[in-house]
């Protein structure tokens, strides 16, 4: 077979995988739907991870179809051929990200090599443009008779518990946010994406309100608490919506058939929010990890400056660093892990895949995995290099005026909790505190226990919330066994040196936390008022036994003030748990 016969060949083999993945993504996003309209939350759980693993099982077998083209002149020409076939796809960018993921695991490649996959110019080229666009706009009516009208085109199995009621409540929602922003309280028109996001329990219809040439989020977050459809909350502002779509949430299951055109409206409604966590956000992380590829070679090019050790307390595991101002932390294992850790590396890449697999319930950061990359030596401080190379050598080497990591990861850059309650004021710091409290119960919820709850362990995003990022304790909440701490039967036992009981592996004494956390006078009673069933065994216990009952608890990503009604109207009931 001719070169360019093996190189069609090859190039075909990779378009059908692309098209076999797309096909099944779609088909797994689109049974988000009925699990809604069923209530079937443990459905909505299966699928979740089903199209989390699907992108892993096809590259496989792609790389198995291909693995015989090794020469890279043939593999330059099955990337000319393999852009010929994708031209003019809705999803063109994601083909060229998943020919990447192809060709790194045919060649490991250290650094980008552009003969053979994709580089940063090659994603600037846009779709056509399409006749219909992404949303919907309606306008030329009352505030009330447009939302009804919204909300009607969003047909589901079963009907709207109260669509006039519902459509009232928004409306006067939407009039008093635009009164407060100034000017008249009627939006000109309402633009609405076609498509539902699904995620958890609920639905999102994500839009934005037009008032001349200013643009409003609004989100509709619909439940189905009892067999009929509610409105829930309106969200119409760029922090709430963020929220929505943070990176500490799991991915929503949108069918988008122009992944690029809905990324350009919600960018309109989260100008702040980067492209990379939008894709994200909605399941394509693979591709949200190249812009945020991008996006970093973007900032060495044009803004430079040094990767530096990160603020805070020197991690036992990882080697933390960052690159100012890019609001991002690299961490790299360490090869060894002084005492106590006990822990290894395999384990603590098993954590980190927990998390990418598991609910995150607004609590855990996402990370991104990112594997041979090549950097200029003149871009690391000296005592980062130094670090690096003596605690991570076979994670990190030096080439000449190179610097090769094998491995990382990429977060988020958020102010770790004990230096934001050193920095913060009174009030900042108490709501900090209180936010931590209810981030361990959120994660309770979701059956995981952080193992460290040092406040230094938890970070605080732009919104003043709180979220967990150190995962090398992390463990399912059903693991553990949590015990009250036995009483002495007299003076002389408590004073005992030696064990007066024993403790198994598994062991958790909640009434050891406190001492632990460091907090004092006015943020040590806040905590306890607000949050002392934490140092009860019983707390855990009973969210343990909720959680081998099946069942699946509500966490909203909004605020509970921001509910419409609230549960009287709605026929919801309250739980322990709150908003975001």
């Amino acid at each position: 077979m001719l070169p360019t016969s093996l190189a069609l060949s090859g190039a075909h083999a990779i378009a059908r995988a692309f098209e076999e993945y797309t096909r099944q993504f779609k088909a797994i996003t689109r049974r988000a739907k009925t699990h809604f309209e069923n209530r079937d939350w443990h459905g909505t759980q299966i699928d979740a991870l089903e199209r989390l693993d699907l992108r892993e099982r096809v590259v496989r077998q792609a790389v198995g179809d291909v693995s015989a083209h090794l020469d890279k002149t043939l593999w330059a020409q099955m990337k000319s051929l393999y852009s010929a076939l994708i031209a003019g796809r809705d999803d063109f960018e994601l083909a060229q990200t998943f020919f990447n993921s192809v060709t790194r695991r045919v060649f490991t490649t250290v650094g980008v090599d552009a003969r053979i996959e994709y580089a940063a110019l090659d994603f600037k080229t846009l779709p056509a443009r399409v006749a219909t666009p992404i949303y919907q706009t309606y306008s030329g009516r009352e505030t009330r008779a447009m939302v009804k009208e919204i909300l009607a085109d969003y047909q589901f199995g079963v009907p709207y518990q109260d669509l006039e009621r519902d459509s009232a409540l928004v409306a006067a929602e939407i009039e008093a946010h635009l009164r407060a922003r100034g000017g008249p309280p009627q939006p000109e028109a309402i633009e609405m994406a076609r498509p539902v996001f699904y995620r958890n329990k609920g639905a999102y219809l994500v839009g934005r309100l037009r008032r001349g040439p200013r643009l409003a989020p609004l989100v509709l977050a619909l439940l189905n608490p009892a067999g009929a459809v509610v409105v829930d909350a309106a969200l119409m502002t760029e922090a709430e919506v963020s929220i929505l779509f943070s990176f500490t949430r799991s991915y929503f299951q949108v069918d988008a058939k122009r992944p690029f055109e809905l990324i350009k409206f919600l960018k309109s409604l989260m100008p702040h929010k980067r492209v990379a966590e939008l894709y994200i956000a909605i399941g394509h992380h693979k591709h949200g990890k190249t812009e945020l590829y991008r996006e970093l070679l973007h900032h060495l090019t044009n803004f430079g400056g040094q990767f530096q050790l990160a603020r805070g307390d020197k991690g036992m595991v990882m080697i933390v660093f960052t690159l100012l101002p890019f609001d991002m932390v690299f961490k790299v294992i360490r090869d060894q892990f002084v005492f106590p850790k006990t822990t290894t590396r395999q384990e603590v890449r098993d954590k980190y895949q927990l998390v990418f697999r598991h609910d995150r319930a607004g609590r855990l950061v996402d990370a991104q995995e990112f594997e041979y990359l090549r950097f200029d030596r003149a871009r690391f401080a000296a005592d980062l290099l130094d670090e690096l190379t003596r605690d991570a050598p076979s994670m990190v080497s030096v080439d000449g005026d190179s610097v090769i990591i094998k491995h990382l990861y990429l977060e988020r850059r958020l102010t770790p909790l004990n230096l934001y309650l050193r920095e913060a004021d009174e009030d900042e710091a108490r709501e900090a505190i209180l936010d931590y409290g209810q981030s361990i119960k959120d994660l309770a919820a979701t059956n995981i226990f952080p193992g460290d709850l040092l406040l230094k362990n938890f970070g605080v995003t732009r919104h003043g919330r709180v979220v967990f990022y150190d995962y090398d304790e992390l463990c399912p909440l059903t693991d553990g066994h949590f015990r009250e701490l036995p009483r002495a039967s007299d003076y002389d036992e408590d004073l005992d040196a030696e064990p007066r009981f024993y403790v198994g592996p598994q062991d958790i004494f909640p009434e050891e936390f406190l001492p632990f956390l460091g907090l004092q006078g006015d943020l040590r009673a806040a905590f306890l008022r607000a949050h002392g069933d934490l140092l009860d065994a019983k707390f855990w216990t009973q969210m343990q036994a909720r959680i081998r009952a099946g069942e699946v608890v509500d966490i909203f990503p909004y605020r509970q003030s921001r509910r419409l009604g609230r549960e009287a109207v709605n026929g919801l009931k309250t739980d322990t748990l709150r908003g975001i």
